[in-house]
């Protein structure tokens, strides 16, 4: 999905990550219905500080357009959270859209951002 004008350019390209632990798999699987349900470019999930999770697909119309993984943190923001530990984005892409990455570091400067193909297998994991 194209970045928006005030978006960041940076595409940051994940590196390889090891395996995923049980609680960041579930976000995977999450990331996964977000997409499929709608048919959507891409699908997202985010955890927050207490533990809730929060899915979301890619929006696009012509007065709105928002990746995933911003829609996520907003609907996580929107509930009241003030801190992410962890986010997945699942994607045809190889990297990650620069607005989403903006997004999740507007709240977690470590939280890692896990990069999922459509089968759920984990791409990498981008930590800056």
């Amino acid at each position: 999905m194209p970045d928006t004008s005030a978006a960041p350019a940076a595409r940051p390209t994940p590196t390889a990550s090891g395996a995923l632990s049980a609680e960041d798999g579930k976000l995977v699987v999450l990331a996964r219905g977000a997409r499929g349900r709608v048919g959507a470019v891409e699908g997202a999930a985010v955890r927050d500080q207490d533990g809730r999770t929060y899915a979301a697909a890619s929006v696009a119309l012509p007065s709105l357009t928002l990746t995933a993984l911003q829609l996520a943190v907003a609907s996580a923001v929107a509930a009241g959270a003030s801190r992410l530990e962890a986010a997945v984005v699942v994607t045809e892409a190889s990297t990650l859209d620069g607005a989403g990455h903006a997004a999740v570091r507007d709240l977690a400067v470590d939280a890692p951002i896990h990069l999922a193909a459509p089968d759920g297998t984990v791409l990498g994991t981008v930590t800056q």
